[in-house]
């Protein structure tokens, strides 16, 4: 994993709109605690500099983080009880890494997915996706974000049960607003991906349990997305399909795929790169796997 970038120092708030300014002049990028990680630097291989008004910004390692956390929070309130689902998680998931999150049944893998693919917000800290500050972001942005940003592919499949495949894969493209013609072409692009090609025309119910989730993560690559978010994707599934589902993802991540998995099954997180457990909303372990299944 790419060193995060150390060298760089501003006396402002981040939220400063000098900031922005010189912020949208990099590629991707995230600012944590009055630093810049992730900055993808050119070849040169020394220290830019980035000014604006005074503000003066110098990155002198480069690093590939897709996903910042800083001290990342949430609570809840059950009935005058607050509960900790989230309590301070710090975290650098790196372009092109295959990441599972584990830890038992309130452990906080579950908010922590919700966090990564912005379908909640924390109440505290501060989250980075390729280079957005996504947690200060309104409603109509994290949308955008979880269209463009993120591909989900989740447990019982959420397809349109009187929709055919192709329909289903290009869902995601008619929110974004793509013209007919290419939307369909990528929908169907994406089906071939996944070995269903010979099966577009058909309803989910015409298709196994196997087929049907190889719909969704069809759907979750066709908007291009930045990370794959997968929550207990063979949980549905036998044992020899779960397999065949786990080995397309094994397919995806060495094409250049980011793929964030959730699980509790030690088998399924095998063939993840890294393993990241979590226990009371904390990161109890964060380790690379010395033998992956495939």
């Amino acid at each position: 994993m790419a060193a995060a970038v150390r060298c760089c120092r501003f006396a402002v708030n981040a939220k400063n709109p000098l900031v922005s300014r010189v912020y949208a002049l990099l590629p991707a990028q995230s600012l944590v605690h009055g630093e810049i990680i992730g900055a993808r630097i050119d070849a040169r291989n020394h220290a830019d500099r980035y000014a604006a008004n005074g503000v003066e910004f110098m990155m002198a390692e480069h690093s590939e983080a897709i996903i910042v956390t800083r001290n990342l929070q949430r609570r809840y309130d059950m009935g005058g009880e607050v509960i900790h689902a989230l309590r301070g998680i710090d975290l650098q998931i790196d372009h092109g890494e295959y990441v599972a999150v584990m830890g038992p049944s309130g452990s906080g893998k579950s908010t922590l997915m919700n966090m990564i693919g912005c379908l909640d917000t924390p109440d505290g800290g501060k989250y980075w996706l390729n280079g957005e500050l996504v947690s200060d972001m309104n409603d109509r942005q994290l949308a955008r974000i979880r269209n463009s940003e993120v591909g989900f592919v989740f447990q019982s499949f959420n397809l349109l049960p009187r929709a055919n495949a192709l329909h289903n894969v290009e869902m995601p493209l008619i929110y974004g607003g793509m013209k007919r013609k290419e939307r369909l072409e990528r929908a169907a692009a994406a089906l071939t991906r996944v070995g269903l090609a010979d099966r577009m025309t058909h309803r989910p119910n015409e298709m196994s349990g196997g087929q049907r989730q190889r719909i969704a993560i069809a759907r979750a690559l066709v908007t291009e997305p930045s990370i794959l978010l997968a929550d207990e994707p063979t949980g549905n599934l036998d044992t020899a399909t779960g397999q065949d589902i786990l080995a397309l993802f094994d397919e995806l991540h060495a094409a250049g795929h980011t793929i964030i998995l959730v699980t509790h099954e030690a088998n399924v997180a095998e063939h993840a790169a890294r393993s990241i457990t979590l226990r009371d909303g904390s990161i109890e372990r964060d380790q690379r796997m010395t033998t992956r299944s495939h």
